[in-house]
């Protein structure tokens, strides 16, 4: 009897130490933890597919161009790169892909991005490609443009926006941001177009965010890609046009160099936070910023992806305490 009183209580503790990891799932289900991904996925841009996914590209640490995909917002699932040896774009042959932009144009997956070598400011540029699934394959369409053809040195970083109904490419990166119009597909320069200028030499990886009849210009300043020394933060300006003139808190013109007001920016925890992907509303109307950033514990994990909500307070964007969180309630995604 005692065997069997001793055996059904080993059964009990047996059973219910096997309900725990269920009850943290539970209380894991709830929030998340900075970083959301330790891969290194520099500049990240992400985009809600038809399928309910939402999917995620970066400059490629990953050859080819990374693709992952989430439910959530919070777990991200490798599932394979934007191009092959074979498709990879030849513009600017020995140079990488840096910093997509991925959209939605006319029922196909329209994927912007540089190609560029490291110093190599006039001879880099842009270029598109589309995919009928946000997987891919993605068929390249070769060069919108390089820098010495549009006259803008350091052509990278695109960004593209729809405004009401005409296709616009933004680009730049510390040696002016510019903007031009495209044609209806998306996939070429409109005839006739003309760039024009939004903002000066303070910044890069540009992102406008429309929101209650204002344009919110985001950019990076600061270096990017220093490890420990990198002095990358999240900045933003606003204006009433798409064209600007895109003003700070302050009243400054973006177009002036030193018209900077912070969004973001690095802790103890955090080294160069910025590159900010688009905004993401979840279904509870939270807004969330996705970003890279340094592990300051563990630099050569690279520039990792983290998430925090934005905060609007008197018409403009912030985070909580203006650095990258410890982590906290999870979006809500039904």
């Amino acid at each position: 009897m005692k065997k069997q009183l001793i055996l059904l209580s080993a059964v009990l503790a047996l059973s219910a130490s096997a309900t725990l990891p269920v009850a943290a799932d539970t209380a894991d289900n709830n929030s998340y933890t900075n970083p959301i991904e330790r891969t290194s996925l520099p500049d990240p841009t992400i985009i809600k597919a038809d399928d309910g996914y939402y999917y995620l590209y970066a400059t490629e640490s990953i050859r080819n161009l990374p693709i992952y995909k989430s439910r959530n917002l919070v777990d991200w699932t490798y599932v394979g790169t934007a191009f092959t040896p074979e498709t990879r774009p030849q513009m600017v042959p020995k140079g990488g892909l840096w910093a997509p932009d991925i959209n939605r144009i006319g029922g196909k997956y329209v994927l912007y991005y540089a190609k560029s070598q490291w110093g190599g400011e006039w001879s880099c540029g842009i270029g598109v490609a589309t995919a009928d699934h946000p997987q891919g394959p993605f068929t390249d369409h070769g060069k919108l443009f390089l820098s010495n053809e549009i006259g803008v040195q350091n052509s990278i970083d695109p960004f593209y926006i729809d405004d009401n109904g005409h296709k616009y490419l933004f680009w730049g990166s510390f040696r002016g941001i510019y903007g031009i119009e495209l044609s209806a597909d998306g996939l070429s320069v409109k005839p006739g177009a003309d760039k024009f200028k939004i903002a000066g030499t303070q910044m890069e990886a540009t992102y406008i965010h429309k929101r209650d009849g204002y344009y919110y210009l985001f950019g990076s300043a600061g270096t990017c890609c220093d490890g420990a020394k990198s002095t990358y933060r999240v900045i933003v300006g606003r204006s009433t046009s798409l064209r600007g003139p895109y003003l700070t808190p302050d009243g400054k013109s973006m177009l002036e160099d030193n018209a900077i007001h912070v969004v973001l920016h690095g802790n103890r925890r955090v080294v160069g936070p910025g590159h900010n992907a688009e905004i993401i509303t979840d279904d509870a109307g939270t807004d969330w910023f996705f970003y890279h950033g340094f592990m300051r514990r563990d630099l050569h994990a690279g520039r990792v992806l983290w998430m925090d909500p934005i905060v609007w307070a008197n018409g403009w964007p912030t985070v909580k305490g203006g650095v990258p969180s410890k982590g906290g309630a999870r979006p809500v995604i039904r």
